[in-house]
C-alpha cells in the first residue's frame, strides 16, 4: 500500500450514490485520512462531513466534487492548504483555478479519484 496521503474532499456528500461519498469511502479503505467538506453536515461511515473550513497541515491532496460555479468561494482556502495537487474530478474542471494552483506550485490533475485509487495511480 502507498503512504497515507491526507486528503480535503470539498463537496463531500452524505448520499450513498454521489461520486465524493465514494470517494471518501474508498480513501478511508485505503488508508487515507480525510477531511470532508460539504455545504451541509453529515457522516461517511466514521468520517463527518464539516462545513467549516479549518487550518489543516500536510494536506497532499485536495479532491473536488463541486461544481466550478461554487469553487471561487473555496480558492483562498484551498491555496491556504498549500497541497501537493489538486484532483478535478470530471465535472469540476476549472481552469481558472488550475492556473492559481500552477502559479502556487501545486499540481493540477484533471483526474478521477475513485480510478486512481482503483488502479493503484493514487
Amino acid at each position: 500500500m502507498n503512504t497515507p496521503k491526507l486528503t480535503v474532499v470539498i463537496g463531500a456528500s452524505d448520499h450513498p450514490e454521489r461520486y465524493s461519498f465514494l470517494a471518501v469511502t474508498r480513501l478511508r479503505a485505503n488508508g487515507h485520512p480525510v477531511v470532508a467538506i460539504g455545504k451541509r453536515m453529515g457522516m461517511v461511515a466514521d468520517t463527518p462531513i464539516i462545513t467549516e473550513h479549518p487550518d489543516t497541515e500536510n494536506v497532499d491532496t485536495v479532491s473536488l466534487y463541486l461544481n466550478p460555479t461554487l469553487q471561487p468561494e473555496y480558492y483562498d482556502y484551498i491555496l491556504s492548504l498549500h497541497p501537493k495537487r489538486i484532483i478535478f474530478n470530471p465535472g469540476t474542471e476549472n481552469m481558472e483555478l488550475a492556473q492559481l494552483a500552477t502559479e502556487n506550485g501545486i499540481e493540477a490533475k484533471e483526474a478521477c479519484t475513485l480510478v486512481l485509487l482503483s488502479t493503484g495511480q493514487f
